[in-house]
């Protein structure tokens, strides 16, 4: 039994789609069936019905067509050949049940780009697979990649995401959005996942993405508070009752190394003598996390009776930020941040530069400053990556100042003459 393809409509002047064909003798039946894919007929052999593999008439994407119309022969032998051996009447429907099978696990047009993407976000989503913070990230991706088509009026899709988009969307990220090379990172890490999640799916054939070279991420200096800081801090008389609860969730913070939005999940159940018990959220059969309360976590638990006094993220951060301004806590600091190959030095007050996630590093910080075994930290804190929480360690001058006193201290200083 033969098949072939051929073009929906081969005189037109823009893309039309492949169809795939073969006759079922028995039935007197044509059996027709859309491979999804689209051509130029100018780039369509119509004597071999297949596109052109060499010359000037070659298509662009002819390598992810062929390779899809290829899995529709594939599929079509393999299924002949089954029906043949179970000595079985093979009919149109018998194909089309098996063609939809193979070919239609999404309902979803693999041209349309977005649609795809929104279908990936819902299934991660749907298996839990993701913080809320990596949706987040996702969502503002789309966004992201929705502007540059705009602006740089390049249609997105599977078959144009190649090196030509690769370079134009460095470029839009770096000059039009002004992005740092640590966001640019990470935008294209979560693009190529993407990618790859659509190759394995067999959405897209196109592994163009492959070759994207990831622009490397730059250490960036942040800032964590030292013993006697968080000293001044609690013991600093709030102006308002407002500060007064955004200083104690900050404190607590410090002395438990929570990430903000796990600070949500305490209640009375979750405290159990001197430790907090956290379940982890997306697998059940992982061990709880114990986080050691100190007394001063304590006392803030039993002030607020479990019930912590919690406001969104972004309005903490602020709050932070005018409580750090009334003690003045306003010394200028200097930090750099790179763009593709340009680092740039920019200097801003000291209370600008702390947020909720500076309470955990200022407990890695001091805990490794402690000399606390790192895979102790690490199971108080939830961090699998020992690279990752090396990450979040913040030398403090006093540190160096006290490491390189203590390693030449034994050095004899000789009187020196005067010249």
């Amino acid at each position: 039994m033969k098949h072939t393809f051929f073009l929906k409509k081969p005189k037109s002047n823009e893309k039309t789609l492949i169809l795939f064909t073969c006759y079922f003798k028995d039935e007197a039946k044509k059996f027709v069936y859309s491979t999804g894919e689209v051509i130029e007929p100018k780039y369509w052999n119509a004597t071999e019905k297949m596109p052109y593999k060499s010359g000037r008439n070659v298509a662009p994407d002819v390598v992810s067509i062929l390779e899809q119309l290829n899995r529709y022969s594939s599929v079509f032998y393999k299924v002949v050949e089954r029906f043949k051996l179970m000595e079985q009447t093979f009919t149109a429907s018998d194909l089309k049940n098996e063609f939809n099978k193979e070919f239609k696990k999404f309902a979803i047009d693999k041209n349309q780009f977005y649609q795809v993407f929104e279908e990936f976000i819902n299934q991660k989503k749907g298996l839990r697979e993701w913080k809320p913070s990596t949706k987040k990230r996702y969502d503002y991706l789309k966004t992201l990649l929705e502007d540059f088509e705009e602006k740089e009026n390049y249609k997105i899709s599977f078959n144009t995401i190649n090196e030509k988009f690769y370079n134009k969307f460095l470029e839009f990220c770096y000059t039009t959005r002004n992005h740092y090379s640590n966001t640019v990172a990470r935008n294209v890490g979560l693009l190529k996942t993407f990618l790859n999640w659509s190759l394995e799916q067999r959405i897209s054939f196109r592994d163009d993405f492959r070759k994207f070279k990831t622009p490397k991420k730059v250490i960036t200096r942040q800032e964590a508070l030292s013993l006697d800081q968080l000293n001044e801090i609690i013991s600093h008389k709030c102006s308002s009752t407002k500060l007064e609860r955004v200083r104690d969730i900050f404190i607590f913070q410090c002395f438990t190394g929570m990430r903000y939005n796990e600070l949500f999940r305490i209640s009375p159940r979750t405290v159990y003598k001197d430790y907090l018990i956290l379940k982890e959220e997306k697998d059940s059969t992982k061990k709880d996390r114990k986080i050691p309360l100190t007394d001063a976590a304590k006392f803030i638990l039993r002030k607020y009776k479990n019930n912590l006094p919690l406001i969104s993220n972004q309005k903490q951060n602020e709050y932070i930020k005018n409580l750090l301004k009334e003690m003045e806590y306003n010394r200028e600091v200097e930090f750099t941040k790179t763009k593709n190959k340009e680092q740039t030095t920019i200097t801003k007050n000291f209370f600008d530069r702390i947020s909720t996630h500076t309470a955990r590093r200022t407990f890695i910080t001091l805990m490794r400053n402690n000399k606390v075994p790192i895979k102790s930290i690490m199971a108080i804190t939830g961090h699998k990556d020992i690279k990752i929480i090396e990450s979040y360690y913040s030398v403090n001058d006093d540190t160096t100042k006290d490491a390189v006193i203590d390693t030449f201290k034994t050095v004899e200083i000789p009187v020196l003459k005067k010249a």
